[in-house]
């Protein structure tokens, strides 16, 4: 099956996370992925844990599916293999901070010369421009100036980071998205354009109704833990061998969970009557809630709460979600076979396509495994 973007050739100039998350997505929907790395130690990436048989699981997850050459940024040769594929790429991506392509001569305004119609997305921290453009950044700092740490944890504790790189991983989302709105802009006019994604934009845009409550209401939000700003109960629950999630937001889930309690005085207190109310006297419902789950296991009280239709999981662990039926079922975690690291698994894509489903079968490159390949293809054209 012809996959999406088997036509379109990608040159990747980027490292860690963001950017090579962004290409991987392009890969998995067949895209041709040119990683462009340092000559000896390509990608930080390759030195990250953790390792199988010497190999950066963190490395083959991001990368998989690419090709790899070895180039020099700063050598006259490495510039012409660059201009050389330049000229039939279709998208260019780097993460390096604002300037730094333009100094090598690899900026857009440099490339448009060369092809017009490309596609060059650039990611950063703070983005190409704004009065903290020059800053550097990584996902911390990105969680942090995004004001996503400000409302994370506790109310009594320090903010605290997502447990995952959230800046990273949606600036790579944007990027892709971009992409793609470039190349379907590009078929319809023949256009090209440049796309300037900000971890720090990305993660504001995460915010939700966190920015509309100060700006409808003046409020500014503060940590609230696992609940709810505006829902109850919306929180994570002590059930008597672990915790559950339970998440109602509306007044007919309360009143099916009520019936679950068998309670149906809560859904006349009129401390708990709407919404707005029980998120007000959230803590006493907690309580209740709790007294029940007393006489339940997580499993017992999941099942019961779901049987109602009333939103509610255990919390698992990483370990227990990988190995989940779920999970194996979607496709979410896959094999994939490494010719140094053996047999991996790794996650897949979320995006189910009935049509064009993601391919995932070929692993991480080597460091400049595809050299010869482009550069002789290169010269003998």
């Amino acid at each position: 099956m012809k996959q999406p973007l088997s036509n379109i050739k990608v040159l990747d100039f980027s490292r860690v996370l963001a950017g090579p998350y962004c290409t991987m997505l392009l890969a998995d929907m067949g895209a041709e992925v040119i990683k462009i790395e340092r000559p000896n130690t390509g990608d930080d990436t390759r030195a990250f844990g953790p390792f199988q048989n010497g190999e950066s699981g963190y490395f083959m997850f991001l990368n998989r599916g690419k090709k790899s050459i070895e180039l020099d940024l700063k050598s006259p040769e490495s510039m012409k293999v660059i201009h050389d594929l330049v000229k039939e790429a279709d998208v260019v991506v780097e993460n390096f901070r604002p300037g730094v392509m333009k100094k090598l001569g690899l900026d857009y305004e440099s490339l448009i010369g060369i092809n017009p119609k490309i596609i060059y997305a650039s990611i950063s921290g703070f983005g190409q421009y704004g009065p903290y453009s020059q800053r550097p950044a990584y996902d911390l700092v990105a969680q942090a100036m995004g004001g996503l740490a400000s409302i994370t944890g506790f109310p009594d504790q320090p903010p605290t980071k997502a447990g995952a790189s959230l800046g990273d991983m949606s600036a790579a989302l944007y990027a892709a998205y971009g992409i793609m709105v470039s190349l379907f802009h590009r078929e319809r006019t023949g256009e090209g354009q440049y796309i300037d994604i900000a971890m720090v934009d990305s993660i504001f845009s995460l915010l939700e109704s966190n920015v509309m409550r100060y700006t409808s209401e003046n409020i500014v939000p503060e940590r609230i833990g696992n609940r709810h700003p505006i829902s109850a109960p919306f929180d994570f629950y002590k059930a008597n061998d672990g915790y559950i999630v339970i998440a109602v937001a509306n007044d007919k889930l309360f009143e099916r969970f009520c019936r679950v309690m068998d309670c149906m005085d809560l859904n006349n207190d009129p401390r708990f009557y709407t919404d707005f109310e029980r998120e007000k006297n959230q803590a006493a419902l907690k309580e209740i809630i709790e007294k029940w789950l007393k006489a339940y296991t997580v499993e017992e009280a999941v099942e019961l709460i779901n049987q109602a239709g009333v939103p509610s999981s255990p919390i698992l662990n990483i370990d227990e979600i990988c190995e989940s039926e779920h999970m194996r079922i979607r496709e979410m975690l896959i094999g994939v076979e490494h010719p140094k690291a053996g047999k991996t698994r790794i996650p897949g894509n979320p995006v189910k396509l009935s049509k064009t489903p993601p391919i995932i079968n070929n692993p991480s490159p080597n460091l400049g495994e595809h050299n010869n390949h482009y550069i002789n293809k290169l010269q003998n054209k």
